[in-house]
């Protein structure tokens, strides 16, 4: 990203020659002036590094659009001096408190009592030594081990590479300082005869207005800043949500005005979307532009969004009803995307081209695994394979079921069948209450989907008003489904065959194979079938029986696999599914390097599947900037996959749809790869994660299996709606096998095995 941000910042140095007049078009853009949104960068990349360093407003240039606009909160010194610092108290965002730890002091804030550290104790010598800190707790603290030191406002300017970067000063306690006798007005005045200020915003009238004569004949735009709706404005003693009524006023003395999100977009107290406001239609109308402020990848986001950072930008720039003038973000990568490449695309256009998109349970990140809703979300949102894990209930019918566990995805623990138990060590060592324990009827009446929500440690929960919704489904039903959607294909995933067939008595490929004709997935259907399996012994079964596409599922991390592993693959697959550690193995969540996994699987002649794409920003690595769409481009452009296995398919298809995947090297820098191991670089020494042992590498003995097993007294099973349930019923479990165990009983085992160990 370096290279491509010195080379676009000689180009834009070098342009020039003539320009052939022509007739103007009619702007895309719903802004005052018909301008494409600017992105102002908060602090710099503040998202990633600490706020306002040298390091976050370099890279927020590197990584974004080279116009971003870079914002400094600028608190005032002892001596006057205008520093860059994120709070009026230091010790939220610096060391200072382990410096200078006797010097914390108590002052009226806006009339708030706030104890801290503050900039009015101390001169700017003072305050060399001290370095600036990520403030904020969920965000990596590995680069506070780097010394950041405080900037001056000018520093902004010097420090950067040429052309001067594009300044906005927002002054967001000018009463307090004038309390301490500091003078920000004239500090303004002053540093603005040196350096370029092109955006002044504050949040208090008397000094906008009081300012205002002085810039009238300047390019600088005065910005009011709105804060929460009942907050006090201290020089009007009005409520900001008062003075919003008042947009003439306020354009008496600002061209535009700033606004927290929500003023556009309300949320509900349970974090859904309501319809948005009137409010950048009135502010144009009044000849203000409008900028929406408190846009961070990391932060809660409305669940509408469906953990997308990019789809709450385009909502707020790209909706059909208007447009903001720009958006004041932690992280600038994103909204440079959003309006670079996503904005006004033809949403209607379907291309099954590479990379694949199979959705992981249907649209889980929004609605229950395998529930109807979650597979119409998937197809509604663009999938191109919508995915089926076969399960079989105790009369034998084949169900899409993300676990063989009903513990896992369903409300089994609150219905009539919450106990027994069972144990059954082929499966998992943890007890469980399985599909094959409750007949289908049991099941569907019984029985509630249940949302999956991987990143609940993290409180991250999916999409809580519909976490019950939907209805479970054959895999006939699904079928069914499936075969006049829009759809290049279906995914079967088939895991514990071998189980099921010696223990059960059930045959699961044959069961499929059935299914599947008998619904008119022939092997020359138009609609692609593929089955997938951690198993080679099911793939090598279906390759005998079929003529269906095989994938072949690592579940382990691995860094590459010997050339006779990849000839034995061959043999019974025509792609592998691995996951993202095998591709960009991570330590402390940073990418450490890149296998060559990818491209040794594809010089054998196999495609190569990435798993599980996710859009919580926690369940990706720091070096994609909490952004899901900088995650998927790595692992396509950079890596190379084949194709990607997510829980939320409608970002890989607005990925896939984006307007700058044609333009190869000539794509702007913010839609480039990752560098690999780029941020580890940045880390001190100090702060380097440990070294780990690498991942093994795939052996023939990982991936050669005996057969399966026959289904002992099995007959071919039928689901409802493709025939009766099969005759026979299913042999009973060994007792090797499976321990039921009720939990009085359990407990009771516990306590004797514990008294045991303590003689």
């Amino acid at each position: 990203m370096w290279e491509v941000f010195f080379s676009l910042l000689l180009l834009l140095q070098c342009q020039g020659g003539k320009v052939t007049a022509q007739r103007p078009r009619p702007s895309p853009w719903q802004t005052l002036k018909g301008d494409a949104p600017v992105v102002v960068a908060k602090g710099g990349f503040s998202g990633l590094f600490p706020d306002s360093s040298l390091t976050a407003y370099t890279f927020a240039l590197v990584a974004s659009s080279p116009d971003t606009i870079l914002w400094c909160d600028v608190q005032l010194t002892k001596d006057g001096i205008g520093v860059c610092l994120p709070n009026v108290k230091l010790d939220n965002c610096t060391d200072i408190s382990g410096i200078y730890p006797q010097r914390n002091k108590v002052y009226l804030v806006n009339g708030v009592s706030t104890p801290g550290w503050f900039s009015v104790d101390f001169n700017s010598t003072e305050l060399a030594p001290v370095s600036l800190i990520q403030g904020i707790y969920s965000r990596t603290d590995k680069f506070d081990q780097s010394l950041f030191p405080i900037l001056g406002v000018e520093d902004v300017v010097t420090q950067l590479t040429p052309p001067a970067p594009i300044l906005w000063l927002n002054i967001q306690h000018d009463i307090f300082y004038s309390q301490h006798n500091l003078s920000m007005r004239n500090f303004v005045l002053s540093v603005s005869k040196r350096v370029v200020v092109s955006y002044l915003s504050s949040p208090e009238v008397a000094f906008l207005s009081g300012i205002s004569p002085r810039f009238k004949k300047s390019n600088t735009k005065l910005v009011f800043r709105f804060l929460d709706e009942d907050v006090i404005e201290p020089s009007t003693n009005q409520t900001y949500g008062s003075l919003l009524k008042n947009l003439t006023f306020i354009e008496t003395f600002a061209s535009g005005i700033l606004v927290p999100k929500h003023y556009i977009w309300p949320v509900t107290s349970d974090n859904y979307l309501q319809p948005y406001t009137s409010i950048v239609m009135d502010a144009h109308k009044a000849g203000l532009e409008i900028f929406a402020g408190d846009f961070a990848n990391d932060a809660v986001l409305s669940y509408n969004y469906s953990y997308s950072p990019l789809a709450e930008q385009l909502s707020f720039i790209d909706n059909g009803a208007f447009s903001v003038d720009g958006v004041v973000t932690d992280f600038p990568i994103t909204p440079s995307e959003a309006i670079g490449c996503f904005s006004h695309i033809n949403k209607s256009t379907t291309d099954h081209g590479k990379p694949i998109i199979v959705s992981h349970y249907g649209a889980s990140g929004d609605y229950p695994d395998c529930t109807n809703l979650a597979y119409e979300k998937a197809v509604e949102d663009g999938a191109d394979i919508i995915d089926c894990p076969v399960q079989v209930t105790s009369d034998r019918v084949p169900i899409c079921m993300s676990s063989i566990n009903l513990m896992d995805d369903t409300t089994v623990l609150n219905s009539p069948f919450s106990s027994p138990s069972s144990q059954i060590l082929d499966i998992q060592s943890s007890p469980g209450i399985f599909t094959f324990n409750l007949t289908w009827d049991e099941i569907k009446q019984n029985l509630k989907p249940q949302i999956s929500s991987p990143e609940s440690s993290y409180m991250l929960v999916r999409n809580p008003r519909y976490k019950n919704a939907g209805s479970f489904m054959t895999l006939s039903d699904f079928l069914k489904f499936a075969k006049d959607k829009a759809l290049s294909g279906v995914l079967i995933s088939i895991e514990h065959a071998a189980f099921m067939a010696e223990k059960l008595g059930f045959d699961v490929t044959n069961t499929v194979i059935t299914a599947l004709k008998d619904n008119g997935f022939n092997n020359q259907t138009t609609l692609g079938v593929t089955i997938q399996s951690t198993n080679s012994s099911v793939l090598v079964k279906f390759k005998q029986q079929t003529k269906y596409n095989l994938m072949y599922k690592v579940d382990e991390s691995i860094r590459d696999a010997v050339s006779s592993s990849i000839v034995d693959i061959k043999k019974f697959a025509d792609s592998v599914a691995v996951d993202k550690e095998s591709i960009y193995p991570t330590s402390m969540k940073f990418i450490t390097g890149q296998t060559q996994l990818v491209s040794t699987l594809q010089k054998g002649g196999l495609a190569v599947y990435v798993y599980i794409l996710r859009n919580e920003f926690v369940s990706q690595a720091w070096d994609f900037f909490s952004d899901p769409i900088v995650e998927i481009n790595s692992f396509v452009e950079e890596a190379g996959v084949d194709g990607v296995i997510t829980d939320f398919p409608g970002t890989a298809r607005a990925y896939k749809s984006n307007s700058c995947t044609k333009l190869g090297d000539d794509a702007p820098g913010y839609m480039q790869p990752v560098q690999v191991g780029g941020l580890l670089q940045l880390l001190a020494k100090k702060a380097q994660p440990p070294a780990e042992a690498p991942f093994p590498i795939l052996n023939p003995s990982d991936v050669v299996e005996p057969p399966l097993p026959p289904a002992i007294n099995s007959s071919t099973p039928t689901s409802p709606g493709g025939g009766g349930n099969a005759s026979a019923p299913p042999t009973p479990p060994s007792k090797a096998s499976i321990c039921t165990i009720s939990s009085a009983f359990s407990t009771t085992l516990l306590a004797l095995f514990g008294f045991l160990l303590f003689f």
